[in-house]
C-alpha cells in the first residue's frame, strides 16, 4: 500500500515559512510583497483559482490586486494593463490567468510580461533560464512537484521518470527538471504523449511517473511496476448524482495504483496546494531580487 505524497501538508509548511520571513521584513520597517492578478471574463475554474491565490496572499501577508476585465476587453487594451503592471515599482509579480478570451494572441500576452515579474515561469525567457540551468522562476505546477519529491526524500538520481505529457506549463518543464542537475533531478527522462504507441511499455519500467494529460483515471495499476511513485497533476470535473452534481478526478486510477505504488500524491491535495504555495515562493523571490 502506497504512502501518501501529502502536498497539503507541505504547502501549510511552505506558506508558514514564507509567513514568518514577510514578518521579519514588515519589522525591518520595510513593505511586504506584492502580488496582482489579471482575471479576463467569467470562466468559473479561473475565477476560483484567482480568488484562492489572493487568500493565499492575506495569509503569508502578501498584499495582493485583483483587476477583472470582462471579455470584451481588446488585446490591445490588455496589453496596456499588462504594460501598467510592469512599470508599477509597488508590484513585484503579477500572473495573468490563463485561458484568455478566444482571439487573443496568449504567447503575445505571455511574452508582454516582465520577466522579471513572471512569477508564473512561463516567460520564454524564464523558460530559456530554466533550461540552461540558471537561475529562473519556476512554473509553479513542476516547481511544486520538485519540492514535494525534495520535502519527502524521494530518491530520483539515476531513476527512470516517465512524463506523460508535454505541454509547456507542466509536461515539458517537468522533464527538464527531472533531468537536471541536483536533487531531486539527475533522473533518466522518458517522455510520452498522444503520438508515443504503447504508452504502458514505458509506465511499466518507471521508477517514477508524472501524469499530467486531464484524462480522469488514465494511469491504471496494471500499466506501473511494483514500488513505483506516482505523481497525479491532473484535475478533472466528473458529473455525478451528488449534491454538487460533480466531483474531482485526477489522471491517476488511485484505486488500482494505491495498491502498487511506493508512494502517490492524492487527488485533491497532492499538487494543487503546492501550485498555489509555489506562487507564493516565486512572489517572494520576486521581492528578495528588487531589495
Amino acid at each position: 500500500m502506497a504512502q501518501i505524497l501529502d502536498g497539503l501538508k507541505i504547502s501549510k509548511d511552505i506558506k508558514q515559512e514564507i509567513k514568518a520571513e514577510v514578518e521579519k521584513i514588515v519589522a525591518a520597517g520595510q513593505r511586504p510583497p506584492h502580488l496582482a492578478a489579471i482575471l479576463v471574463g467569467e470562466n468559473g475554474a479561473s475565477k476560483a483559482y484567482v480568488n484562492s491565490k489572493v487568500k493565499d496572499c492575506k495569509e503569508v501577508g502578501f498584499k495582493s490586486t485583483l483587476l477583472k476585465f470582462s471579455d470584451t476587453i481588446t488585446e490591445a487594451e490588455l496589453l496596456s494593463e499588462i504594460e501598467k503592471l510592469n512599470a508599477d515599482t509597488g508590484i513585484d509579480g503579477f500572473i495573468v490567468q490563463l485561458p484568455i478570451p478566444k482571439g487573443m494572441d496568449e504567447e503575445k500576452v505571455i511574452e508582454a510580461i516582465s520577466p522579471d515579474k513572471d512569477v508564473d515561469g512561463f516567460h520564454p525567457e524564464n523558460f530559456g533560464r530554466m533550461a540552461l540551468e540558471m537561475e529562473a522562476y519556476l512554473p509553479a505546477t513542476p516547481y511544486g512537484i520538485m519540492t514535494l519529491l525534495e520535502r519527502y526524500n524521494i530518491p530520483t538520481q539515476g531513476k527512470h521518470c516517465v512524463v506523460i505529457g508535454r505541454s509547456r506549463i507542466v509536461g515539458r518543464p517537468m522533464s527538464i527538471l527531472m533531468s537536471t542537475k541536483g536533487n531531486p533531478g539527475n533522473a533518466t527522462v522518458t517522455v510520452v504523449h498522444s503520438h508515443t504507441q504503447n504508452i504502458e511499455e514505458f509506465t511499466k519500467n518507471a521508477d517514477i511517473v508524472i501524469v499530467a494529460l486531464g484524462a480522469p483515471k488514465y494511469l491504471k495499476g496494471d500499466m506501473i511496476k511494483d514500488g513505483a511513485v506516482i505523481i497525479d497533476v491532473g484535475i478533472s470535473r466528473v458529473e455525478d448524482e451528488g449534491p454538487k452534481g460533480y466531483h474531482l478526478e485526477g489522471d491517476v486510477d488511485y484505486e488500482s495504483c494505491v495498491e502498487k505504488a511506493s508512494w502517490i500524491t492524492p487527488v485533491p491535495g497532492g499538487v494543487g496546494p503546492m501550485t498555489r504555495a509555489m506562487l507564493m515562493k516565486n512572489t517572494l523571490l520576486a521581492y528578495k531580487r528588487k531589495f
